[in-house]
């Protein structure tokens, strides 16, 4: 497993102009800035970030909509830590959340592979306050694996 290449696969590389030019990953870029990778195993990614301003709504909590962009972008990450060729196509994105968290608190997310079959592949991600422990979230992440043929 190749720490730098699960980091390459992560990490936003474009420039602002490029990601302007690209709206559609727009949003992927903007929640993915400022997410450390603190640990990357076989099946297994420990990363952390504190809630800004930015990924908060109004009344200063995370974004759901931030804690799935993360939920989908890191899942497939455990997937490439893991050795599988592909980070393929996301079949379901179950979340469930079970708390709050705040602008300033540092979050630590953990994804583990659960299963990398031939063709499907589930990872869960779990986001808790760093501080505390506390579970905010749970992610379980399915995908398709399986190269698509060239018909």
């Amino acid at each position: 497993m190749d720490q730098e290449a699960v980091r390459r696969t992560l990490e936003p590389t474009a420039s602002s102009k490029e990601i302007v030019a690209s709206l559609s990953h727009l949003y992927d870029a903007l929640v993915i800035s400022g997410v450390r990778i603190d640990e990357a195993e076989q099946g297994r990614l420990l990363c952390s970030f504190v809630v800004t301003p930015r990924i908060a709504s109004p009344a200063g909590y995370l974004l759901s909509g931030v804690t799935a962009t993360l939920a989908d972008q890191l899942g497939s990450g455990v997937f490439f830590s893991s050795g599988v060729g592909t980070s393929g196509v996301s079949l379901e994105i179950n979340l469930s959340y079970v708390d709050v968290a705040s602008i300033g608190e540092e979050i630590e997310v953990e994804g583990k592979l659960l299963r990398a079959g031939k063709s499907v592949g589930v990872v869960s991600v779990d986001f808790r306050k760093k501080k505390t422990g506390k579970l905010i979230a749970q992610a379980r992440h399915t995908k398709y694996l399986a190269v698509s043929s060239k018909l």
